[in-house]
């Protein structure tokens, strides 16, 4: 079935002539089923790859005995390796026509890379897994949230992409949990984990491909466009679209904070090391980093709006910086840990949403999509280096003084970046 964006108001006509309409939010507020849906494969979908990702860090430290150095460099690959295709599969959907059949592709190569995870046993095997499976992310995010925009009452289009992103959080959280009462229940389990996994890859597949419709997400666009030369140049290409010169700093500064974001499991590696709690406890610590998320994500991003995005963005940093310092303490225990989770959750609540906002504010109409995915494929690939480079560093000198390092680095980034970004103290990108 197809569906223009037209069609997406079930079918009411335009107002004759001469009759005055607004788009205002005293438009009751319908959630679209496909939407629902979408949403509804993305938890199951996170539920998949988020049980995993909970235990990859001790699977392949502790299970298979392999060093850090081949851990970060294979989380490194799980922070990046979407981003090599991120941007290619938004134009390609656009260009076609057709975003479900892109995002079926990416979910589906996600869904073939899970069976992997079964059968290797080695480094290389478990590296072109996890490549498989990101590229699947990168390849269904920008189609699927295409899919939502396209189905969504134009007044309410934040408040349905935030009923998709509580779904997608859910799976985010619940994910872990299943991989903790698994390795509650089969300790060294990983097996088990990993065909739990495949199920619900299977049933995100199916749910897709059979219940959410193939919408035509510019129908309207190309309708309104008199010439076939105006269509293509609609959905041209052009690599000056990252040379903007707003959106060109706020690459710099994400590029180079993004350096010195370490990745989750390396920190909750860091904390396991230090207060060698119960291996079967691991998981909980990514159910902890999410439900902090959860909670934080709309307070920061109201408060965003109200004071500035830059700000918030940098001072999520900032908190990151204290999390890494309260990871490297000599001292431990209970409340450390929760500290610890608090502030990491916290940072993903001021930087993931508000990052997106500032590239939108500093990206020219038209290249709206290009400018914040070029953003995303920025953090993206220098976390994956950030990875790879604090496994070598941890491999050389230690955790704790890993963990010190890379907090005093971030420091200096942050007060680097307050004289990139114009406005960080001032508070630009106010809405």
């Amino acid at each position: 079935m197809y569906i223009s964006l037209s069609d997406r108001s079930g079918g009411k006509r335009d107002k004759p002539s001469g009759t005055r309409t607004a788009l205002t939010t005293e438009v009751p507020f319908r959630l679209s089923p496909v939407i629902l849906w979408l949403g509804i494969v993305s938890m199951v979908t996170d539920v998949s790859s988020e049980s995993v990702t909970a235990i990859l860090p001790l699977y392949i430290t502790g299970f298979l005995g392999l060093s850090t150095i081949a851990f970060g460099f294979i989380d490194g690959i799980n922070q990046g390796a979407s981003a090599i295709v991120r941007i290619a599969a938004g134009w390609a959907a656009d260009r076609s026509g057709h975003p479900k059949r892109i995002a079926l592709a990416g979910y589906g190569l996600s869904m073939v890379a899970r069976i992997g995870f079964l059968f290797a046993g080695g480094f290389w095997a478990i590296a072109a897994i996890v490549t498989g499976d990101r590229i699947g992310k990168g390849i269904r995010t920008a189609p699927r949230d295409a899919l939502i925009t396209v189905s969504a009452q134009p007044e309410h289009l934040a408040r349905s992409f935030g009923v998709h992103r509580m779904l997608d959080n859910i799976g985010a959280a619940a994910g872990p949990l299943i991989a903790f009462f698994v390795l509650l229940m089969i300790p060294n389990g990983f097996s088990t984990v990993f065909v739990v996994s495949l199920a619900f890859a299977v049933i995100g597949v199916a749910v897709l491909a059979l219940v959410v419709p193939d919408l035509r997400a510019h129908g309207r666009m190309v309708a309104n466009k008199a010439a076939a030369g105006d269509e293509r140049r609609l959905f041209a290409f052009s690599w000056r679209h990252f040379k903007e010169p707003g959106l060109g700093k706020l690459l710099i500064a994400a590029g180079l904070l993004g350096l010195l974001t370490v990745g989750d499991g390396f920190i909750y590696l860091v904390l396991q090391n230090r207060d060698s709690f119960a291996v079967q406890w691991f998981p909980l610590l990514f159910v902890g980093t999410n439900v902090v998320f959860l909670a934080f994500a709309v307070p920061l991003g109201r408060l965003a709006d109200r004071v500035g995005k830059v700000p918030v963005f940098v001072g999520g940093h900032a908190v990151l910086l204290l999390c890494y310092l309260l990871a490297a303490a000599p001292w431990g225990g209970l409340w450390a840990t929760l500290g610890c989770l608090v502030l990491l959750g916290a940072f993903y609540a001021a930087t993931d949403g508000v990052l997106a906002a500032l590239a939108s504010q500093l990206t020219p109409a038209g290249k709206l999509a290009t400018g914040i995915a070029s953003a995303q494929t920025v953090v993206a690939l220098s976390r994956m280096l950030a990875s790879a480079g604090f496994g070598v560093l941890w491999y050389a000198v230690g955790a704790s003084t890993a963990m010190l390092v890379a907090a005093g680095l971030l420091a200096c980034a942050v007060v680097v970046v307050i004289f990139i970004l114009p406005g960080a103290k001032s508070g630009m990108g106010r809405a």
